[in-house]
């Protein structure tokens, strides 16, 4: 039952917004090797009136559907973005009765491969033999069996979501992904940015000027804080017990090396001009905690109220039936064309 408290409660936060709509920025710490090499996490977008028809073509929510999460990916079967429904994208399941109360490696990568076969098969296709394929598919289910996950969710405008979808629908979905320019985060920040011009933006000290996710939270809080009406509400999925690694904390560029002492012991100790820049830099520009006034997701809220507000406008199952006018010119100045 206590795994399905996180269910129940963002299923809650996905019924009760269908009538508005909403948006969440999805901050998720580093794992692994390369999130010890590299601390700076995942971004990616959950949205509760977007759900996938496939997962590389959207379309309006159903009542009963809770949305979904798009990120964009590095090789995986070419592809720029992949959408993935919100439970699978976090449990690899697809009923909240199916999630594990704990999770090992192998129960793990079961429920990811069972997943892909059921789904993802265009996507991740059968190793030889019919065996589970290499590659970064795994990436695209089971997140929360691997990472802690923070969550900023901000109300949307009217209409948008309808545009959203007409824009991802059509322009061309093909990989982009760069570390330092194209990352998860530069997409995130263009998503937020199409709903709110200009509200994300990169931080040119603290991180040198690559988007990060926690720079994204960072200047969602802020730019919430001067528009209230968007009522920010942030949030704290916990990653699954079990014999998983834990998930480490999710730093910027210059954070990471002023906390890590595999950098900044030696930086200190050959540059020492350097290592005091990059303290100030980070001290002045670089300090976010995501956790602060996060309401952890650990109990569920009444169903039966949270369904009985599960009705959407017509304008929302006609995305054709939005506002056209979206915003086409990104904060940095990038060409139109959508999500570079």
């Amino acid at each position: 039952m206590r795994l399905l408290r996180p269910f129940l409660f963002l299923l809650f936060l996905a019924l009760t917004s269908s009538l508005h709509g909403s948006v969440a920025l999805l901050v998720e710490e580093p794992y692994g090797t390369f999130g010890h090499m590299n601390p700076t996490g995942h971004a990616a977008v959950y949205f509760s009136n977007i759900c996938a028809e496939t997962p590389v073509k959207l379309r309006a929510c159903l009542p009963g559907e809770s949305g979904v999460v798009i990120s964009r990916y590095n090789k995986i079967a070419g592809y720029d973005w992949i959408a993935i429904p919100l439970i699978p994208y976090l449990y690899a399941v697809e009923e909240p009765d199916e999630v594990p109360s704990s999770a090992d490696a192998g129960t793990v990568e079961r429920l990811r491969d069972e997943y892909r076969r059921a789904h993802l098969r265009a996507i991740a296709p059968d190793g030889p033999n019919g065996s589970v394929p290499t590659g970064h598919w795994e990436e695209l289910v089971g997140a929360a069996f691997i990472r802690r996950i923070y969550l900023f969710q901000i109300e949307v405008p009217p209409g948008k979501d309808a545009d959203l979808i007409a824009r991802l629908n059509s322009r061309p979905n093909r990989s982009r992904f760069n570390l330092l320019f194209h990352n998860c985060a530069d997409f995130s920040r263009n998503i937020i940015n199409f709903y709110y011009p200009k509200a994300l933006h990169r931080n040119l000290i603290a991180d040198v000027g690559i988007s990060t996710p926690k720079q994204m939270a960072k200047t969602l809080v802020r730019y919430s804080l001067r528009h209230p009406k968007l009522e920010l509400s942030k949030f704290m999925i916990p990653q699954v017990p079990g014999a998983m690694p834990r998930s480490e904390a999710v730093h910027g560029v210059l954070e990471s090396v002023v906390r890590s002492k595999k950098y900044a012991v030696p930086l200190l100790l050959l540059h020492p001009f350097v290592a005091s820049s990059v303290a100030v830099g980070y001290m002045a520009k670089g300090r976010f905690n995501p956790a602060r006034d996060a309401t952890v997701i650990a109990s569920p809220l009444e169903l039966e109220k949270s369904l009985a507000a599960d009705s959407r406008s017509e304008e929302q199952l006609n995305p054709g039936s939005g506002s056209q006018d979206g915003a086409l010119l990104f904060d940095d100045g990038w060409p139109t064309g959508f999500l570079y």
